[in-house]
């Protein structure tokens, strides 16, 4: 009997040296031994085993054993567990830690641990929960480990509020801590709560890592916060961890994501050797700034450092070329892109469709698109977008039904594209067709192809349709509102389009200067003046009246509700004046049969430089032609007639 508890603990000891060095061969070879031996193992000789073959990364040999012992422990199912989830395979850990609780096997404090670590790498917030409130009623709530488990588990399934209670209750904080919760205030976006914990960690005696910083860094990116993330800048060269490579990079990539491509630059020189992905920074950020010419010279810098660029850098040279607009240095990125060998990235081909097709190449985008050997949804969203014009319109559709044929599944982009084509040409009987296969996809409640659709129907006329399609909008944003109401405005269903409105602000959305122009447009009689006169005072408080699109609609607005004298104010109230402002209001003195005052502000329009547009002429044609004109403003009409090749008929004086 004392030799068989020695032989136990002598096999057991064993296993744990195979465990601690790793040898998947030692351990078949001692596993052997006990077989040969026929020595009945206990719990404990078990548990070691299992944890030999999880150490050696043999999860199916330690299933194999697991499976074989008679009476499984806590001990023996955390070990496996612990295998599972520590080769990535979080869905069994947590399938095995539901069936040990159903075998009525409470878990310890390290099986919960690793359950809750399980949970937070496949986000079973669900499950986790019920372990959290395991380990309350079990007492392992003061556990590090499961404390730490428990932050990280709702830092990863974004429950902050929830990682920040069992935080703030913990009486000792690792860096480690800190950083798990600094990095999801980072990930989501959320700079004020993310500064206000980093200054809190300051204050500690807790010293924070160079890893801490680079959190720190990448929050204020992802929410904007760069007057933080330049006084955290100027804290990081006191430290001296803008030596440090990997802090650098999170603050160039800070400059670049918040647009500060001067300061970004600044950064990128202070680095001593930067490599591929710094270098894409630069030029990406500089291409999204609208300076793609020196973003086209950064890579031409590349050449002389021996680096190769990656399809990443490519990708964003394309985009640089496409702004650019110069043919030539289009096709010499094409051949650098074939030089490098990527022209095969789908990424990159991608680009060159768009590339050649909105700089007027549309053989050449086809060219290349034809030539892709691995083409996705993004690469047919390109070709589709080269066929908007009207001499090649009538391809879309074909284009389209050709994806479908082949396999590729249209996304949002696809049909917002098409139902642009479709409001275009009004096309109601194709764009009922896409509708059908937006239903179909479970496109319709996305915000973004609901919009699109809004806009179709409504500018084609089918407003039942636009309101349908609107109320089926979860988040209806201020371009739905608008599209819905200009259309019911265009129609001139008055009553609609300012019920629209009241029903946009009570929802709390604030209307932009193209809502409030669309109203207006809908205030084209007496009955609607006191709305256009309270939507009038709205541009006024908003700061909006000063926009050309509302202050033209007012002066439209009150010329067909004929209070000529408001449309003057307002038009008289205009710091630029322009055509279309000119326009409204010469139009409103013809409309009332005030000729003598549309010529004469037709002749202030030219002294003040602005240029006639065909709208101009057509207002100032009619005039001559419908109203009863003196000799020397006939005379006055020939002059101009010659100036402007308005050509007089018998029509323009048969009234004189």
């Amino acid at each position: 009997m004392r030799s068989s508890v020695q032989c136990l603990k002598k096999f057991s000891l064993l296993f744990r040296n195979c465990a601690a060095k790793g040898s998947l061969n030692e351990s078949k070879m001692i596993h052997g031994h006990v077989i040969v031996t026929r020595l009945e193992p206990d719990t404990h000789l078990w548990a070691s085993m299992v944890n030999a073959y999880v150490k050696c990364t043999s999860i199916v040999y330690a299933h194999k054993v697991f499976d074989k012992i008679p009476v499984r422990d806590v001990v023996s199912w955390t070990a496996l567990i612990s295998g599972y989830v520590d080769q990535g395979h979080a869905d069994d850990g947590v399938s095995l830690l539901y069936h040990m609780q159903r075998e009525c096997v409470n878990p310890n404090e390290f099986a919960l641990a690793t359950g809750l670590k399980a949970c937070s790498m496949c986000l079973d917030l669900d499950f986790g929960k019920l372990l959290h409130v395991q380990a309350m009623k079990l007492g392992f709530c003061l556990d590090l480990f499961v404390r730490s488990s428990l932050v990280d588990l709702y830092v990863k399934c974004r429950e902050m509020e929830y990682a920040e209670i069992v935080f703030s209750s913990m009486p000792e904080k690792s860096v480690m801590l800190w950083n798990a919760l600094l990095n999801g205030y980072a990930e989501e976006g959320d700079g004020e709560k993310l500064m206000c914990l980093f200054y809190n960690l300051k204050h500690m005696e807790t010293k924070f890592s160079k890893f801490t910083l680079s959190t720190v860094f990448k929050g204020c990116a992802n929410s904007g916060y760069i007057r933080a993330g330049k006084v955290l800048h100027s804290l990081a060269i006191r430290l001296g961890s803008v030596l440090d490579e990997i802090v650098t990079f999170t603050i160039l990539d800070m400059y670049s994501k918040c647009g500060l491509a001067d300061e970004a630059i600044k950064v990128f020189k202070s680095i001593k050797d930067p490599n591929v992905v710094a270098w894409n920074k630069i030029i990406t950020c500089l291409k999204q700034q609208g300076r793609s010419q020196e973003a086209a010279k950064w890579f031409n810098l590349i050449g002389y450092t021996g680096f190769k660029p990656n399809e990443f850098t490519l990708s964003s040279l394309v985009s640089a070329a496409t702004d650019i607009g110069d043919l030539h240095y289009c096709e010499t990125i094409h051949a650098c892109i074939c030089k490098y060998g990527f022209e095969s990235e789908t990424l990159v081909s991608n680009g060159l469709v768009s590339m050649y097709i909105l700089n007027g190449c549309l053989f050449d985008g086809v060219r290349v698109f034809e030539m892709m050997t691995d083409k996705d949804s993004a690469s047919w969203n390109a070709l589709l977008s080269g066929f908007q014009g009207h001499e090649t319109c009538g391809l879309v559709p074909r284009i389209f039904y050709e994806m479908l044929l082949k396999g590729f599944k249209p996304n949002n982009i696809t049909f917002k594209s098409i139902l642009r084509f479709c409001s275009r040409l009004s096309d109601i009987a194709f764009g009922r067709q896409i509708h059908a296969h937006i239903i179909k996809n479970r496109l319709d409640d996305d915000n973004f192809v609901g919009t699109a659709l809004v806009d179709m129907y409504a500018k084609s006329g089918c407003l039942k349709d636009a309101d349908v399609a609107f109320n089926i909008l979860i988040k209806r944003n201020l371009f739905a509102w608008t599209t819905i109401i200009a259309g019911y405005a265009q129609a001139d269903q008055v009553e609609e389009t300012l019920m629209c409105f009241r029903k946009m602000q009570r929802e709390g959305m604030k209307p932009n200067e193209f809502t409030l122009a669309s109203c207006l447009s809908g205030c084209s009689d007496i009955a609607t003046l006191e709305s256009g006169r309270l939507l009038h005072s709205m541009a006024v408080k908003s700061g909006l009246l000063l926009d050309r699109f509302v202050s033209t609609a007012l002066v439209d607005m009150y010329g067909k509700c004929r209070c000529i004298e408001d449309a003057e104010a307002v038009f008289k109230g205009l710091v630029l004046r322009d055509t279309v402002s000119w326009n409204a209001m010469i139009g409103v003195y013809v409309q009332y049969g005030q000729g003598k005052k549309a010529l004469e502000a037709f002749g202030m329009m030219l002294n003040e430089g602005i240029v006639a547009d065909e709208i101009t002429l057509r207002i100032v044609r009619y005039a001559y032609s419908y109203m009863s004109l003196t000799e020397e403003e006939k005379d006055h009409f020939s002059v101009m007639s010659k100036v402007y090749g308005m050509n007089p008929t018998v029509e323009h004086y048969v009234r004189g």
